[in-house]
């Protein structure tokens, strides 16, 4: 992705949080000389990846295949200076835009649509193999049951919520017709570097091509440019 392209993504993210009274820290406008300055102030963020996320899954389509999230806090597995079991995300979809199929290891989260379009949740059980099945799907709507078939989909509409265990697939995307999805995800702690598995390969976090400076750190960022 070019970093043009991200600074703007940026842009229309905070303005749309703004629009819908998402207040984020004061370390979501900082820019790459206020990281300079706190670089040695604000290390549980640093290492517990908070703030910017705006990645494509390697593919070069953000449009139709990414998300920008904001990670507001997490703890860091396994080290005792950064004990949270609990993680928190902002996130925005676009209408149409897919965040892959995947499933987490260790990871249970609940998806919240927090305003805007209606969410649309695709999902499929795994097997011992980590392969697809074709079983039903249960799975916990604002505390009701709720049954699918495999690759059934559920909508949640502004206000509601899914929980997603560990090793069940699922993808999301704003719908096409209602706009812009303002998500929230609440779960236990999170690990982007090592506890996504995609059913197809895809890349994570997305390779910078720097074409102007950047307005606004990523995550992805911080190995580069915070560490000493």
């Amino acid at each position: 992705m070019k970093r043009s392209d991200i600074n703007q993504i940026i842009r229309d993210a905070e303005a749309f949080f703004e629009a819908h009274q998402i207040h984020l820290p004061a370390f979501a406008r900082w820019s790459p000389a206020d990281w300079e300055h706190h670089r040695d102030d604000a290390r549980e963020v640093i290492d517990a990846r908070l703030g910017w996320d705006v990645t494509d899954l390697g593919q070069g389509r953000f449009e139709q295949v990414g998300l920008v999230l904001f990670t507001v806090r997490n703890g860091v597995p396994g080290d005792p200076r950064y004990p949270k079991p609990y993680a928190e995300k902002v996130m925005v979809s676009r209408p149409g835009q897919v965040t892959p199929m995947h499933f987490h290891w260790r990871k249970t989260e609940d998806i919240i649509n927090r305003g805007g379009g209606d969410l649309v949740v695709e999902l499929i059980r795994s097997d011992a193999d980590e392969q697809p099945t074709e079983e039903e799907v249960t799975v916990q709507v604002d505390g009701q049951s709720r049954r699918v078939p495999p690759r059934g989909k559920i909508v949640l509409r502004p206000g509601e919520s899914i929980t997603l265990v560990p090793r069940l697939y699922h993808a999301f995307w704003g719908d096409p017709a209602k706009g812009p999805v303002l998500i929230g995800e609440v779960s236990s702690v999170n690990d982007d570097a090592t506890d996504n598995r995609f059913l197809e390969p895809l890349g994570r976090f997305p390779s910078v091509e720097e074409d102007e400076a950047p307005r606004r750190l990523l995550v992805s960022d911080y190995a580069t440019r915070l560490e000493r």
